[in-house]
């Protein structure tokens, strides 16, 4: 059985790096970008299972690259789950960040069980 391949999208060194560790040890390929341009320059590219997205960063955040994303021509890259992982969830209701795009919501601090848990979910078809 292949990887299943994440691409994690967090301009925060630490929370990419620990995420990727522990994804990897869980047996999935990852790539990761430090923000949503750099994210949809990856998705052109390659093919991805899952994408994690935080929503705060630089040059382009996590609502305008999923947004972005929603609108590909591929169907295939259009429709790749994307987890939104987000500091400040009071800034966003979970409807709405279902209604610009994102699959499904991670709050910070990260509880790593349960993002292995929703990756495992989005991944397992």
């Amino acid at each position: 059985m292949s990887q299943k391949k994440v691409l994690i999208a967090e301009d925060s060194s630490v929370i990419q790096n620990l995420t990727k560790k522990i994804l990897q040890f869980q047996n999935f390929e990852i790539q990761s970008v430090k923000n949503g341009k750099e994210l949809l320059e990856s998705v052109e590219k390659e093919t991805f299972d899952v994408i994690l997205l935080d929503i705060n960063m630089p040059i382009m955040n996590g609502i305008e690259a999923v947004t972005e994303l929603r609108k590909n021509a591929d169907e295939k890259k259009k429709n790749i789950p994307v987890i939104a992982i987000t500091g400040n969830a009071a800034n966003h209701t979970v409807e709405y960040l279902k209604s610009v795009g994102f699959s499904e919501y991670l709050q910070k601090p990260l509880n790593f069980d349960h993002l292995v848990e929703l990756v495992k979910k989005y991944t397992s078809n």
